[in-house]
């Protein structure tokens, strides 16, 4: 697995992470969601023993990364950019790396190449944006490593390179239980790949947790209660809500309607506001993205910090 224990990595007087704890499991989709700047980028760099962290621990299987070659060598790294590759052909990179990833599969990057006929002897630096994410992403999956960690992966793509990507990327988590770490600013992308997400703001951990939970454990309530008995229309604040055990994230009224955002299964809401016998109760299903921007905004945060 990844561990992230305590970590502290500053360049100069800044702080890019900020004793941050985090732990991915083997096999797992695991997203790194956060505006630019967070620190997504800088976990990434440490996991791939670019970067050494000034405090805490950074592990690959329970081995510390940096200038270690055999725990560098179970991972592979796709960073943001390409310029670097531009003096090469892909059959000039497929090489270089080769020489570094004793497991790579010849057969297996013949397989992906031809499946988006990508040229073996062009130059990286006259294929398009989309192609050259391809090309990386190919040799990444060939290396055969135990961990795939991606820079902005999709950025950029148009959809049907974003598909072909995704599907390559799916294929080989399925097929070898590839642990893979997908940075992004975009949570609707994580969502379509990632089982797992955590959210960094200014270099901390705002939550982690897996994506399925979260739809199952927050809920938007539509609510309209019965009046008086003189006719007068019931009162409810948020504060008296939250006092008999409701864990509300937003609260709104307009008139007798009341719009609630409260954290618990289905179930115990319902059996928590059955003996106000509401006129009306009502779920309405909320996007992941709903749900982590009104996290987001009860924690004291900028919601536009997802997009």
């Amino acid at each position: 697995m990844i561990e992230l224990k305590n970590t502290v990595k500053k360049f100069d007087a800044y702080t890019a992470l900020d004793h941050v704890d985090l732990k991915i499991e083997k096999g797992t989709a695991f997203g790194l969601l956060g505006s630019n700047g967070a620190g997504k980028s800088t976990i990434l760099r440490l996991l791939s023993g670019i970067y050494k962290q000034e405090e805490g621990e950074v592990l690959i299987d329970g081995e510390a990364v940096y200038d270690n070659v055999a725990a560098k060598q179970k991972v592979f790294f796709i960073n943001d950019e390409t310029v670097q590759f531009g003096s090469y052909t892909l059959n000039a990179l497929k090489n270089y790396y080769k020489s570094y990833y004793s497991n790579f599969s010849e057969e297996m990057f013949e397989e992906l190449r031809k499946r988006v006929n990508l040229p073996l002897n062009k130059k990286i630096n006259t294929f398009s944006k989309g192609m050259k994410r391809q090309a990386i992403v190919i040799i990444g999956l060939a290396c055969r490593t135990d961990y795939l960690l991606l820079d902005e992966a999709f950025d950029g793509l148009d959809p049907t390179m974003r598909i072909i990507v995704k599907k390559m990327l799916v294929d080989a988590m399925l097929d070898r239980q590839l642990t893979t770490v997908i940075s992004s600013h975009n949570l609707r992308e994580i969502n379509e790949v990632c089982d797992t997400a955590a959210l960094l703001h200014n270099g901390k951990i705002v939550f982690s947790r897996e994506l399925d939970s979260v739809t199952s454990s927050v809920h938007k309530l539509q609510i309209v209660f019965p009046p008086n008995e003189d006719g007068s229309p019931v009162e409810y604040t948020r504060e008296q809500l939250t006092e008999t055990g409701l864990e509300i994230l937003h609260f709104e009224r307009s008139q007798s309607v009341y719009y609630i955002i409260a954290k618990g299964e289905a179930d115990v809401l319902k059996a928590f506001f059955a003996p106000k016998k509401p006129v009306l109760f009502e779920m309405i299903p909320l996007s992941l993205e709903e749900i982590f921007i009104y996290e987001l905004e009860v924690l004291g945060y900028d919601s536009s910090d997802i997009k």
